[in-house]
């Protein structure tokens, strides 16, 4: 298993549409991904806006390549999201999962 992981920092009033977004949208289209497994939003208030932490868990890079293209390390980012972005990642990070205790 591989957990993708990438940070974008909203603007204050962007927060809840970028929510919507990810939930009418996004993750809609992951769960039409074979090789897809789950996906979590997280939070927090920061000076400059909303940072979420958008992680996502995937059996495999090439199921991953399915959702971002043979360039797996860049960011999808929609141009509706980058509008909604104070700043956020380009590129994201990937972990093999060693141990998930759930």
């Amino acid at each position: 298993m591989i957990e993708r992981h990438w940070k974008g920092i909203a603007r204050h009033e962007a927060a809840d549409a970028y929510i919507r977004h990810l939930l009418e949208d996004t993750f809609p289209t992951l769960k039409g991904i074979q090789g897809f497994v789950n996906a979590r939003i997280l939070k927090r208030v920061v000076d400059t806006g909303t940072e979420f932490l958008i992680l996502t868990v995937w059996e495999s890079y090439e199921s991953i390549k399915q959702f971002a293209g043979s360039q797996v390390d860049v960011a999808v980012v929609p141009a509706l999201v980058q509008e909604m972005m104070a700043e956020f990642d380009r590129h994201v990070s990937h972990y093999d999962v060693v141990i998930d205790m759930n």
